[in-house]
């Protein structure tokens, strides 16, 4: 490295916008030894960038780049110092190029907060424009962030390199000396220098290329649109391309690497539908002459949004329509669809501060949903919507949880916001609140929304307004056709004529009780006669009672009754309320279809009669109701509101279950059980809720072809039913995952099984050493991703220990497994039962690799810290993992929220087991003896 990696700190100061000297007595020293001078993590707002013209020329030999930028400056307070980013390289030759010549400048480095200080001689005058100069050189980062390396292996062998960018949140100071800061948008002149072996690809088309001196070629890119440095990209490579216009005119092309270019063709028509669908939804043209879209080879997340040319995974845009699954298919749309999205939601309107990440975040894995219901209405893509709410309810119900808009300072910090609050409960609240503002509604603030900030930046309470007094004469007169007609039928907004009349509604005052306190509310609900009685409580997984206190949502309630399919709505705004039915009814349910974000219980006999209707009438609620119900019923457990036998009562029903969302939710609720007894020594409870549970679904696994035949949603649960009864043994279908993994390999893989149960397939194969050799040499060799990906995951779930350390070692190494897969690899070993230690002992011993590869704080890091412990729940483990992290300093990550929420889910763990044990055992035992009694 040129320079001393970065040290990472969580100090914060205080942020201020003028450009205030600091305290003498509290100096900072930059590298030279002098005071620096600027003391905060924030840059001051003194001096603003309007266009970066910026030259690169990486050298994919010896893997490094130089490069020089020009940045034209606008003044908005008198100065002589101007403060910017670059982090880990050596800048030099840096000079102000001002009206009256040119002028060397002072430069000042201070690595702790990534900053360089320009000193002038001369004062910068307020409400006038300068340029400086910077030329730099720095190493092709070797982590999976700023512009850094990446490599691929051809068929023959060879390994080709290319170098490509990921700027978010605050890489893009590793890769050009700029203001790495979301609301100092600027305009983007990019020249690319390279070898004529190589393309250039970025932002804009490319507007000519250049001869140069030696060989080597220039590429000159138009200049952006004003946008925000994190989505500045470029890529140089040996990739291929496909094209094809849109409707609208705007040229869309894949990138990927020459022998994968076949597997592009799905990608390619899903962009094209996608764009036009946006284009035409918001009512806002695509401001861009092209899309590109790149599969990357080496990538850490899952696709990154640069506005222009968006970049994946390669499992993330490549299709093979003979090898991928429907949930290959899914995956890719839904990646496609979230990137796609951001391209107005993100890149035209851009949050002011990484606080309201969620207003790119949520949205675009809001939109995700909405554009797939309507352009790919056979991906079924509700029936997954769920699964993100109860995901993020997962993380959101522990006290380290934090606000969806909550404030960050420095690097790590911004980095863990990237998780499942800003993500899936920011689409869960967009998703209540389209429900409760009526989708028409909806559609009109947010194309309002995205109009009035275009080009800007924006926080909550700009979204909360565009969402107010949607039918405002501005939006007749501005709206489309059908918005007018909207409103033309409407005296009222329409959402107040919808919840309750006369009372105009504050979207603002609703929406910031779910974005600016953490946690989501319990609403009790108990049934008198005609009267329910309501009240809520924040849901939280403690045996702290203080840290539920001082929470009060409003709440869109919604709810049916065994009398009427009528849904009803009321506005739950104080702690209790009661409402009254026209008639006593049999059974209520709470939050229909689930479009709200909080958990319902039913006191009383309210359980019972729930249960009930499920027993002998489950179709009278919807298939997202089930899940829901199952879910509550089970999480409701946790904080002792249910005992474990009702909850496994309600269970009974799922032997008649046949759709997506209840079956996976039962088995996401009912399999933890055991998966918490595989770590402690219980085998003979833990085999017979293994039994239970297989018992319970046999009717449906029995029913399943092995087959690629019927709906998406069909197809997913096909391959989760019959990869849960190979591994739980169930002997039927591991006879027939034998006899498929035996014609398979004696083919030597060309005769391939049906997708849909390859995974079960291939497990059952990883049994054995020779299984999994074969397994490892079909991995190496195929061009295939999605088949890959899968021939991994069926190797990290092999019994054989000594083939799993391998594994996570050659994956860390990333030469024959790519160390991208690492967290994915590390996290599966640690579900396995026989190598849940061998992950925890790997996670450990090579901490300090990790967090230098993924970065701390990064979602990579805290999948695996959770990943790896969650299903610990004894003292001993807790011990074991407490030590371990409070040996690390700030710097390493002992700030992290990760392992705070990794301790609290080990001590909800061993709550659990201490309460719910001995009430498990004795209902399995009951069940058991009433299943002997029938079967006489």
């Amino acid at each position: 490295m040129l320079v001393p990696v970065l040290l990472l700190l969580s100090a914060a100061f205080p942020l201020t916008s003028a450009a205030q000297l600091p305290n003498q007595d509290n100096l900072h020293r930059a590298t030279n030894g002098q005071p620096f001078p600027w003391d905060r993590m924030r840059l001051p707002k003194t001096i603003s960038p309007l266009h970066y013209d910026l030259t690169i020329h990486p050298n994919l030999t010896s893997l490094d780049f130089t490069g020089v930028v020009r940045i034209q400056l606008d003044v908005h307070e008198d100065t002589s110092t101007i403060i910017l980013h670059a982090k880990n390289m050596q800048v030099s030759n840096v000079v102000l190029l001002a009206p009256e010549g040119v002028k060397p400048l002072q430069v000042y480095e201070y690595p702790r907060f990534h900053q360089l200080a320009l000193l002038s001689e001369s004062v910068l005058t307020k409400g006038r424009k300068y340029e400086v100069q910077l030329e730099f050189a720095a190493n092709l980062s070797d982590s999976f962030h700023g512009f850094y390396k990446s490599s691929y292996r051809t068929s023959s062998g060879e390994v080709r390199v290319l170098a490509s960018t990921q700027f978010e949140a605050t890489f893009a100071r590793g890769a050009f000396p700029c203001f790495d800061e979301p609301a100092f948008k600027a305009n983007f002149t990019i020249r690319i220098i390279r070898e004529p072996r190589h393309i250039a690809i970025s932002n804009m088309p490319k507007i000519k290329t250049v001869e140069l001196p030696g060989g080597l070629l220039e590429d000159h890119f138009d200049t952006t649109l004003k946008m925000s440095t994190y989505l500045v990209a470029y890529i140089v490579s040996d990739f291929l391309s496909v094209s094809k216009t849109s409707q609208h005119g705007v040229k869309i092309s894949i990138y990927a690497v020459p022998e994968k270019i076949d597997q592009t063709a799905f990608a390619l028509e899903a962009a094209v539908k996608l764009l036009d669908f946006y284009d035409d939804y918001f009512d806002i043209p695509y401001p861009l002459p092209k899309q590109d879209l790149a599969a990357i080879p080496d990538f850490q997340s899952g696709a990154m949004e640069n506005w222009g040319l968006t970049t994946y995974r390669e499992t993330g845009l490549l299709f093979d329509p003979e090898k991928s699954s429907a949930s290959d298919k899914l995956g890719i749309t839904k990646v496609i669809a979230h990137e796609l999205a951001h391209q107005w939601f993100g890149n035209l309107v851009t949050m002011e501060w990484w606080n309201d990440l969620w207003l790119n975040e949520g949205f675009a894995k809001f939109m995700e949903f909405i554009s797939l219901d309507i352009t790919y209405p056979e991906l079924h893509v509700d029936d997954f919507f769920l699964g993100k709410c109860f995901e993020a309810m997962e993380v959101d119900s522990l006290s380290s949880s934090h606000p969806v808009s909550t404030p960050v300072e420095n690097p790590t910090q911004i980095q863990e916001m990237f998780d499942d609050v800003s993500y899936d409960k920011g689409a869960c609240i967009l998703n209540m609140l389209r429900d409760f503002l009526t989708p028409e509604a909806f559609e009109i603030g947010i194309i309002r929304y995205l109009k009035r900030y275009s080009y800007q930046n924006t926080v909550n309470s700009h979204l909360w307004e565009s969402l107010s007094n949607i039918c405002s004469s501005d939006d007749l007169d501005e709206g489309r056709m059908e918005h007018r007609e909207f409103c033309s039928k409407r005296n009222l907004p329409p959402a107040a004529s919808k919840w309750y009349s006369g009372d105009e509604l504050d979207v603002k005052a609703i929406m910031d009780t779910w974005t600016l306190q953490e946690g989501f509310p319990l609403v009790t609900v108990e049934i008198r006669g005609r009267e329910v009685k309501l009240s809520q409580e924040r849901y939280l997984k403690t045996d702290d009672p203080s840290l539920t206190e001082g929470f009060l949502w409003q709440i869109p309630l919604t709810y049916m009754t065994s009398t009427s399919t009528t849904i009803h709505r009321f506005l739950l705004k104080t702690k209790s309320d009661v409402l009254y039915l026209p008639k006593e009814v049999d059974w209520v349910k709470f939050n229909v279809d689930m479009s709200g974000y909080y958990m319902v219980h039913y006191a009383g006999e309210g359980w019972n009669s729930i249960i009930k209707v499920l027993q002998h009438n489950h179709t009278a609620l919807s298939s997202n109701d089930r899940a829901s119900l199952i879910h509550n019923v089970f999480q409701l457990v946790s904080v002792g509101k249910v005992r474990l036998d009702t909850a496994m009562e309600l269970s009974l029903y799922l032997s008649k279950e046949t759709e997506i969302m209840p079956v996976t939710q039962g088995l996401g609720e009912l399999v933890p059980l055991y998966k918490l007894m595989e770590k402690r020594d219980m085998a003979v409870l833990e085999n017979q809720m293994k039994d239970y549970i297989v018992n319970l679904f046999r009717g449906l696994i029995d029913r399943q072809e092995w087959s690629d035949s019927g709906s998406v949603s069909e197809r997913v649960l096909r391959s989760y039913l019959v990869l849960f009864a190979c591994f739980r043994n169930y002997a039927p279908c591991v006879t027939k995952a034998t006899q498929l993994f035996k014609e398979w390999k004696d083919s030597d893989g060309k005769m391939s099984p049906p997708v849909d149960v390859t995974m079960a397939v291939f497990m059952i194969g990883a049994r054995t050493p020779e299984g999994w050799d074969f397994l490892f040499e079909k991995y190496r060799s195929s061009m295939q991703m999605s088949l890959r990906s899968r021939l991994k995951s069926a190797m990290a779930i092999s019994p054989m220990q000594d083939k799993l350390k391998w594994m996570m070692e050659q994956s860390l190494h990333g030469e024959v497994m790519k160390t991208q897969d690492l967290p994915d690899v590390v996290v599966t070993i640690s579900k396995n039962p026989r190598g849940y230690k061998l992950g925890w002992d790997f996670l450990r011993a090579n901490w300090h690799t990790l967090i230098k590869k993924f970065d701390l704080g990064s979602h990579s890091i805290s999948y695996m810290v959770t990943g790896v412990t969650n299903q610990y729940s004894t003292r001993e483990m807790l011990d074991e993992v407490r030590s371990f992290f409070s040996s690390l300093t700030e710097e390493t990550g002992s700030e992290m929220r990760c392992i705070q929420q990794s301790y609290e889910t080990i001590e909800d763990n061993i709550r659990w087991m201490d309460t719910n044990i001995p009430l498990l055992q004795a209902w399995l035992d009951k069940r058991n003896r009433s299943v002997v009694r029938e079967d006489l």
